[in-house]
């Protein structure tokens, strides 16, 4: 396994071949050895991948979300009271410098999405049980929260489930809604979305009622938007959702298990993502420590093991040909060849050190 160097930004070559490599961000815990924001560069050919080191020093930042120019990034800092900090992006580089941070109104922040016309981002609060909207500005800067949206209720377990969990954000394709999962309520909401003031109000049909104890946690949209996927944290399955684009509307279908037949150790789901060309479905599974690999009607094609420990988070590159699992527990990195006809993965070569990895974004 190759050992992490944290090479001194400034030694970096801004030359580095960016213009024929990839760059992506890693966002962390900063609970150990890591000190933030990591920056890799990821040959789209070879799927070679190579630890740059530290990018930026921020307290931990577990997820990032790059702005539609590209010329931004945007942190939430899961510690303390809950704030996101914005940086600027040296396109040569790659090198991130803050510009600013605001309180997300709200502990824990754990996920957030930018409106594709880059002028807000909505932050999801785990411990608060809330959703927080700021503007951006235009030279990057984030503004202060122009609304904060309090989730309510609670669901049947005991241990996790006493009030709201917002857990993931994420907009339509049409940037007309906004859709949250919470896994302290067991509920994925629907919220319209006004792009002039930022303003999210409850849909008309205003959530899908999920299984309780089930925990939803993250959400993907099929590309063709025309269905979505609930990924359900507590039990470690999927749910189907028909979506209706014009009315916001969920409809929820089958649920199927994101484990094995047999495996009877304790699991907890993380991430869901689709594939470019809409033909499969992949999640992961932190107990397990595998990737479970689904057609598009959630038929099970494979369950590849990260070789790591705790893959909190991964991402599919957007050329579709490549899947990076971050171990979270195992500081590592692991990339997957995807096969375009049966979406199974692959392993390539050996997986690079990165301090508690928990975000992966691409960033060209």
């Amino acid at each position: 396994m190759k050992r992490l160097i944290l090479t001194s930004i400034m030694t970096i070559s801004p030359i580095l071949t960016l213009a024929e490599k990839g760059l992506l961000y890693i966002g962390t815990y900063t609970r150990g050895e890591s000190q933030g924001i990591y920056r890799c560069s990821f040959d789209f050919e070879t799927g070679e991948l190579e630890n740059l080191g530290l990018s930026a020093e921020t307290p931990s930042p577990s997820f990032l979300k790059l702005h539609p120019t590209g010329a931004f990034l945007y942190a939430v800092n899961e510690a303390g009271e809950g704030s996101i900090t914005a940086f600027s992006v040296d396109k040569k580089s790659g090198i991130l410098t803050q510009l600013n941070q605001q309180s997300t109104h709200g502990g824990a922040p754990c996920h957030l999405a930018i409106d594709k016309n880059g002028r807000y981002v909505i932050t999801a609060n785990y411990t608060g049980g809330n959703l927080c909207v700021l503007p951006i500005k235009e030279d990057g800067h984030l503004g202060e929260a122009v609304h904060v949206e309090q989730h309510n209720g609670s669901s049947i377990d005991t241990r996790r489930q006493t009030k709201p969990h917002a857990h993931s954000i994420d907009f339509s394709a049409d940037n007309a809604f906004a859709i949250s999962c919470d896994l302290g309520i067991d509920k994925t909401l629907v919220y319209r979305f006004d792009a002039n003031s930022g303003q999210i109000t409850p849909n008309r049909k205003p959530f899908v009622q999920l299984t309780p104890g089930s925990g939803p946690r993250h959400f993907a949209f099929h590309p063709a938007q025309k269905r979505a996927y609930i990924l359900n944290e507590m039990n470690s399955t999927i749910t189907d959702c028909a979506w209706d684009a014009r009315q916001g509307t969920l409809i929820a279908g089958k649920t199927v298990s994101t484990l094995p037949k047999g495996f009877d150790g304790h699991n907890s789901t993380a991430e869901i993502a689709t594939h470019p060309s809409g033909k499969f479905v992949y999640a992961s599974n932190r107990g397990h420590d595998s990737i479970a690999v689904f057609s598009a009607d959630l038929i099970p094609i494979q369950h590849q093991h990260i070789h790591g420990r705790t893959p909190r988070n991964f991402a599919i590159d957007p050329t579709g040909r490549w899947l990076l699992a971050a171990g979270q527990n195992s500081n590592t990195i692991m990339v997957f060849r995807i096969d375009a006809t049966t979406g199974k993965l692959q392993p390539t070569g050996e997986p690079i050190s990165v301090p508690t990895p928990v975000c992966i974004t691409f960033a060209r």
